[in-house]
């Protein structure tokens, strides 16, 4: 079948990498794409907002199967549109895509179906929220309604902090994705990735994961979209998954049902882990960034299977075959990522690096340019690795890098640390 996935980053490199290993792929291209992407698929230059280019370029192409990558094109309403020109398609509707395109939606979705997650308020203007935050105190999380990038949140953990970011997002700093403003308590505990395929009825689990959202070693610094993940995620035992599934996405499933929008797609559930209990922190409509480039390092080829099973509505039958294995993903960056970095830096020793089923540098942000790789974002590279330890991955996956010649990139040295460190207590 003829396979149209849409997005540029390392999540559609890593889903297009484990596509492309199905037999039933017999033509992949992905919309925009990047440099690493050309080399195993073809790529298309559209504007993938836009509903009618992309079901033009379906028509074009014969395209049997669309798959929406990231976010903005899903709250855009582009799978409707595709599901209307009688194209099969993966990802929800744009109703449904916010619970992920507004915090304030998804918080009200929890209140109707009753999934445990963080006392919250909504806001529309900065004044009022000063005062809330002033009232409540610190730590205390703010958040941005609308999409911004993995940039929309702010954990903090001083009065001086929250009045800060009330300020620069009412002051226009994230564009719309700001104008409302959702305060929320503040979670402790130990936040993983549990990600759950539903066709709008039926839902599977197809894994778990955590990642790194601090710029910096010891989780300093900003936060970003991700520095790195880990899959599985060992916080994430089996009871937790249990009592997710039964308190937080079945209860979401049944709701959007109930109102109207059903959810068909991945349904991506950030959780809060405390005292052996799960809270809903956010729902993505899409696979994580990094946390995709993990699981599809230990999905392959089966992920192809499973995407058409939610889409043709009988993921009842679908299974998933997991290894005893581990996968972690090393995020190099641009200097001055998440604020201001140069684009344009030629990135060597890609081509001497090993790759195979074990060993794979998914490109994010990237773009070829006279035969050579260059940077084109701020998350640039995403050098992942799979092993029978989450130990060996990790070893693996920093082997990688040091053969990474990119003087001016930067990573993390330390991914995987919160899991190595309690395997090691």
């Amino acid at each position: 079948m003829n396979i149209l996935i849409l997005g540029s980053g390392g999540r559609e490199h890593a889903l297009a990498w484990a596509v492309k290993q199905n037999p039933k792929c017999d033509r992949l291209i992905v919309a925009p794409g990047n440099a690493g992407i050309t080399q195993i698929a073809e790529c298309a230059e559209i504007d993938i907002l836009d509903g009618a280019a992309v079901v033009a370029l379906c028509a074009e192409q014969a395209i049997d199967f669309l798959v929406v990558g990231p976010e903005a094109p899903l709250a855009a309403g582009v799978a409707d549109a595709a599901r209307a020109a009688g194209i099969l398609t993966f990802g929800p509707s744009a109703l449904a895509a916010q619970l992920e395109a507004s915090k304030a939606f998804t918080k009200a979705i929890c209140d109707a179906c009753g999934a445990p997650t963080a006392a919250w308020a909504r806001f529309t203007e900065a004044a009022p929220a000063r005062d809330h935050v002033t009232a409540k105190g610190a730590p205390i999380v703010i958040k941005a309604d609308g999409l911004a990038a993995g940039k929309g949140v702010v954990v903090a953990m001083t009065l001086e902090e929250a009045l800060a970011a009330i300020d620069d997002m009412f002051g226009g700093s994230l564009g719309a994705a700001g104008a409302e403003v959702v305060i929320e308590e503040f979670m402790a505990g130990e936040e993983a990735s549990f990600f759950v395929l539903t066709d709008g009825v039926n839902a599977l689990p197809i894994g778990t994961a955590q990642d790194h959202k601090r710029a910096y070693d010891g989780d300093k610094g900003p936060n970003t979209g991700g520095m790195g993940a880990y899959s599985p995620a060992p916080v994430l035992t089996q009871a937790l998954q249990d009592q997710a599934m039964a308190e937080i996405v079945l209860p979401t499933i049944r709701e959007m049902a109930a109102q109207g929008m059903p959810y068909q797609g991945v349904l991506y559930a950030g959780l809060m882990i405390q005292n052996g209990r799960a809270r809903l922190v956010e729902y993505n409509a899409r696979f994580g960034d990094p946390e995709c480039q993990v699981l599809m390092m230990r999905l392959g080829g089966q992920i192809l299977d499973l995407l058409l099973a939610t889409a043709e509505g009988r993921l009842d039958q679908a299974r998933v075959s997991w290894a005893e294995d581990h996968a972690l993903t090393v995020v190099m960056a641009a200097r001055g990522y998440p604020g201001d970095y140069a684009k344009g830096s030629v990135i060597k020793g890609l081509e001497a690096l090993p790759e195979d089923s074990r060993h794979i540098v998914f490109h994010a942000g990237t773009k070829a340019h006279d035969g050579l790789v260059t940077a084109n974002g701020g998350r640039v590279l995403n050098v992942t690795a799979r092993g029978e330890s989450l130990a060996e991955a990790r070893e693996m996956a920093y082997r990688m890098v040091e053969g990474i010649d990119w003087a001016e990139g930067f990573c993390r040295k330390d991914i995987g640390w919160r899991a190595l460190s309690a395997d090691n207590a």
